[in-house]
């Protein structure tokens, strides 16, 4: 028998290397568990495979998926946002309210994206500069934003958009070469937030606040900034996810983006995003996403109540922090 040669030893070194690096991230086994689930209902139901029905997944799933990025990008900074519900229908009413009133698209889309981010101005400066705690502070902007939404429509459904209301409709209803609109607004911000995270410096300052934001500061990093930073920028997915919403719905109503609080933060948990901060990934916010659409839609295909969604999702985040805890358990044993 031959002798191996060097080569060959340090190819197959660095071949399970890798295979040892993909293998112990969470995302792979939560995509691998995506891809099991839809084989599986492409096998028990004549419905899931279906075009209407792969369609209607993934526009859902974009709109979490969106928010999931801003979601997982606070909670990599060690935060946590849970006025993202409450901005999303912000936004909505404040574009349905201004194409009502006869405004041209380009301006009521700016200013609802706008009102979102002044949410998360907000958030940001009582978190970074008066030291609030994030839940607290964001809990309060949920009802904030919300009550500012019901005052803006007087609490009134809002279905007439102005000379501009097939674009409204188009924008987040239609489609090209059979993919949602909003899916493409989701790969388009995946990839920019994914490369944000790898290749800029403001994607390691995120981090590495989140992983000991006491040695961020030291090394001369502005945490404050970083801290406003990132919770305007998830409040800016959760405005443009209220606009797309908008355009899918063909009217918006003052309950919308109601309880999304905690599916956007499982997908981001699920996705491998720790909640003490210091982790996450692009790739993970859209995976766990897609996991969670794919388990609301199978519940419905298999003639499941709905109601048991909120069991299967509070089960994962569950399951999501434990594994992640025995990992820590593990490393520092």
């Amino acid at each position: 028998m031959a002798t191996p040669s060097i080569e060959d030893v340090i190819g197959q070194s660095q071949h399970h290397g890798w295979l040892a690096r993909v293998t112990s991230r969470q995302t792979f086994w939560i995509f691998l568990a995506a891809i099991i689930a839809c084989v599986l209902l492409s096998l028990v139901t004549d419905t899931f495979a279906t075009e209407r029905n792969l369609f209607n997944v993934t526009r859902n799933f974009a709109f979490v998926g969106i928010i999931a990025l801003g979601m997982t990008t606070v909670i990599a900074s060690g935060g946590i946002d849970l006025s993202v519900g409450s901005s999303v229908v912000l936004s909505a009413i404040v574009v349905g309210t201004t194409m009502a009133a006869g405004f041209p698209i380009y301006v009521a889309v700016p200013l609802a994206i706008g009102a979102a981010l002044c949410v998360g101005l907000l958030n940001g400066v009582l978190i970074a500069y008066a030291q609030m705690p994030p839940f607290v502070v964001t809990l309060g902007t949920l009802a904030v934003a919300r009550s500012l939404a019901m005052v803006l429509s007087g609490n009134k459904m809002i279905y007439e958009f102005g000379p501009d209301h097939d674009l409204l409709l188009g924008l987040g209803g239609g489609s090209m070469v059979g993919i949602a609109n909003p899916v493409y607004f989701l790969m388009i911000l995946a990839v920019l937030t994914g490369l944000s995270y790898r290749w800029t410096r403001w994607g390691q300052h995120v981090f590495a606040v989140g992983g000991n934001e006491t040695a961020a500061g030291m090394t001369g990093i502005r945490v404050a900034r970083v801290k406003v930073s990132v919770y305007m920028f998830s409040a800016f997915t959760a405005g443009v996810t209220g606009v797309l919403e908008v355009g899918w719905l063909g009217g918006v109503t003052t309950n919308l983006g109601q309880s999304m609080e905690l599916t956007v933060i499982a997908a981001a948990v699920i996705g491998g995003a720790t909640l003490a901060g210091g982790s996450g990934t692009a790739l993970g916010a859209v995976v766990g996403a897609a996991l969670i659409e794919v388990i609301r839609n199978s519940l419905i295909l298999l003639g499941i109540s709905t109601f048991w969604q909120g069991t299967f999702v509070g089960s994962f985040i569950i399951i999501a922090v434990a594994i992640e805890r025995m990992r820590s358990l593990r490393q520092n044993a």
